[in-house]
């Protein structure tokens, strides 16, 4: 097989980095942190805005982020490449994390998954950065563009062995778990398989993250998601909203509203099989929590780990 010495150096790593994890006896506890937020998270914008109501914590989700850097002069990159307005995007977290004494501050934006490939720089800024937070728009894009590449093998190395911070909010959040929902709105969600759901990042596993979860009406959306693929858990975030995830599992509810846990562990019926029919979705025994600020969450681990 003919490689260029780039693609060898890559090869390299990647064999290094899996025969390290092949040689651990158990699935390794995570050194990091997730923060994942359920988007339209206060980035202490005036409450007499007509846009944005009285708050009675300003900043209180981003305040989570900057405190879990744990060091005096954090790096933070900030990673775009899932919306459209990139450089205004940036521009509106740049200020909010500025109001949080951030001092080093950073962008990251990948049009391609040809340009995430050939940028070394963006790796290099990986390795010395304290934390990294995925903003919104398509998390398709997140996926396609940096599944399988440099980038996210760097990204979940550092998450396993060092005490890195990864956030992501509306889109970035829900690219962070597998099964990852891509498509399906409030429209179409009741009739059986419209929704459709690819891989995601793999931050999570066997748990599906959605977001604007109570604004944007997505409750049966995601109990169609759980219903296919009911070792899953479903985790509904609302807006402002975020779980703080350490040790891999170990969650606790932070912000202004509520997260909302689907599990299908025991659904005994479930018409999920008639896809193709157009009919309403039925699934019976279906468990629901609702979670709010401070409530402490263990998100269940059912499959035995393994390579």
């Amino acid at each position: 097989m003919f490689t260029t010495g780039a693609t060898q150096a890559r090869l390299n790593i990647n064999l290094k980095f899996y025969m390290e994890v092949s040689s651990m006896r158990e699935c390794p506890v995570p050194k990091g942190v997730l923060l994942i937020i359920g988007g339209h998270e206060n980035k202490g914008e005036d409450p007499k805005s007509q846009s944005q109501k009285e708050h009675p914590n300003p900043l209180e989700i981003l305040k989570v982020f900057v405190e879990q850097l744990d060091t005096e002069d954090p790096a933070i990159e900030i990673v775009t490449t899932a919306g459209s307005l990139n450089e205004e995007t940036f521009r509106e977290y740049f200020d909010a994390f500025k109001q949080l004494n951030v001092r080093r501050i950073n962008h990251i934006l990948h049009n391609s998954r040809d340009e995430v490939i050939r940028d070394t720089s963006a790796l290099d800024r990986l390795e010395k950065a304290d934390g990294i937070f995925f903003t919104g728009g398509d998390q398709l894009k997140l996926t396609s563009l940096y599944g399988g590449t440099d980038f996210l093998l760097m990204l979940k190395k550092r998450y396993i062995e060092e005490n890195i911070v990864i956030a992501g909010t509306s889109a970035g959040a829900m690219a962070l778990s597998t099964p990852m929902i891509y498509a399906g709105n409030e429209d179409v969600q009741q009739v059986t398989g419209e929704i459709k759901v690819t891989v995601g990042l793999e931050f999570l596993k066997d748990a599906c993250i959605d977001t604007h979860f109570i604004d944007r009406h997505r409750f049966v959306r995601m109990a169609q998601v759980i219903a296919s693929n009911p070792s899953a858990i479903g985790l509904g975030i609302g807006e402002d909203t975020a779980m703080l995830v350490k040790d891999g599992n170990k969650a606790e509810i932070k912000g202004s509203g509520i997260v909302v846990v689907i599990d299908g562990f025991e659904v005994s019926h479930s018409n999920i099989l008639d896809f193709g029919d157009k009919v309403p979705l039925s699934i019976r025994n279906l468990r629901v929590h609702l979670l709010t600020s401070g409530d402490i969450y263990e998100i269940p681990q059912i499959n035995p780990p393994h390579l």
